[in-house]
């Protein structure tokens, strides 16, 4: 009669670990924390001016997308159980059972944890401090309060506008007149960037428990005139560069004739409160911001 010998648990092959790769990429967003780490690049590039260097750029730009990839990770870590009542979220790798909570939790602790210190030793403490203040306000505060009140679209935009200053904080050393500027643009531009997305899935919200502005507002009279405030603000933000001396008037022209193509897409979300309004409007805010940034970067002034 055979022996009950206990089990020993296997340790993943290579290829289960290979795998495995395209799943904690979801988990960390990695489309979103590449996007944040582009604002970073735009922040560095900017404060440097004629003291461009690869080296502290290329830290900067992987510091701030480890601490992105560990916020986002931790963010879905903890809101698996109502993203698992949400059609949007249902598919993610912890709500579908595709990656285990142990295995998720490890990687974003650890990514949240190599961010700022790659930073702290490679760049500065100063760009270590505004990516370490990212990722607490960011999972201690935004995170909870989407359960509770619809102000964490505010705290979550206060998260996105520190990415272009952990940017020139990684340059300079320091958050001057420009890296304040460009917080307030980031700020800014996620208010109509994030309402729309709310609009677009209020019902989804409602089933996983957040809440958003959108469940609280069923006309959309108030999402709409918030979206036309913010974008009308982004335009005279955005100009504000140019007259601080960080871009040149070429910048201004494209920035303002991207804002007034923004503006006009918010005030048709306004008008007709409509999901395909609320669909083309969230499409408009992930093509303006690229391109802004990259209209920065080539007006930029030396």
């Amino acid at each position: 009669m055979p022996l009950n010998v206990p089990s020993v648990a296997r340790r993943p092959t290579w290829r289960a670990r290979i795998t495995a790769i395209p799943l904690f990429l979801q988990l960390a967003k990695a489309r979103l924390s590449s996007l944040v780490a582009a604002t970073a690049a735009t922040g560095f590039v900017l404060g440097a001016g004629n003291n461009l260097e690869l080296s502290g750029l290329t830290w900067t730009v992987l510091g701030t997308l480890l601490t992105a990839c560990g916020a986002n990770a931790l963010n879905e870590w903890f809101e698996a159980p109502r993203d698992a009542r949400m059609r949007r979220t249902v598919g993610r790798p912890l709500p579908s059972g595709r990656l285990q909570s142990t295995p998720a939790l490890a990687f974003a602790l650890t990514a949240a944890a190599a961010g700022p210190l790659l930073l702290a030793l490679r760049v500065n403490l100063a760009a270590a401090a505004c990516a370490s203040a990212a990722l607490l306000i960011y999972v201690l505060l935004y995170t909870p309060l989407k359960a509770h009140t619809p102000l964490n679209t505010l705290v979550g935009a206060v998260v996105g506008a520190l990415g272009p200053m952990v940017g020139w904080a990684g340059a300079t050393g320091r958050l001057d007149g420009g890296a304040w500027v460009l917080g307030a643009i980031l700020l800014v531009w996620q208010i109509p960037h994030f309402l729309s997305l709310a609009w677009l899935y209020r019902e989804d919200y409602r089933r996983g428990g957040f809440r958003m502005l959108a469940r609280s507002d069923p006309d959309g009279h108030l999402t709409g005139c918030l979206v036309v405030v913010y974008t009308l603000a982004l335009v005279p933000l955005t100009l504000l560069l140019t007259l601080i001396g960080v871009t040149g008037w070429a910048y201004a022209a494209g920035a303002l004739l991207l804002g007034t193509g923004f503006v006009l897409a918010g005030a048709a979300l306004e008008r007709s409160r409509s999901a395909a309004a609320a669909r083309r409007l969230f499409l408009a805010s992930v093509i303006y911001l690229p391109l802004l940034l990259g209209l920065m970067v080539l007006g930029r002034v030396p």
